[in-house]
């Protein structure tokens, strides 16, 4: 059974924060840890905002 646009609009939703909070995190331990902390951090945020975008894109949700 198809999804409904609201659920689609909210799981878009979750993905985007979950990509966003990856980021954030990878951009903190960069400049509080060390730079090797953030590039290692910034693999996870990378695929995660892969993942939100490529949603958004098979979806047809505007960015």
């Amino acid at each position: 059974m198809s999804k409904t646009r609201t659920e689609v609009l909210s799981e878009s939703r979750k993905n985007g924060v979950v990509a966003g909070a990856t980021t954030v995190g990878a951009v903190a331990a960069g400049v509080l840890v060390a730079p090797v902390a953030g590039v290692v951090a910034a693999v996870p945020a990378a695929y995660f905002a892969y993942k939100w975008w490529r949603h958004r894109s098979e979806n047809g949700i505007r960015f």
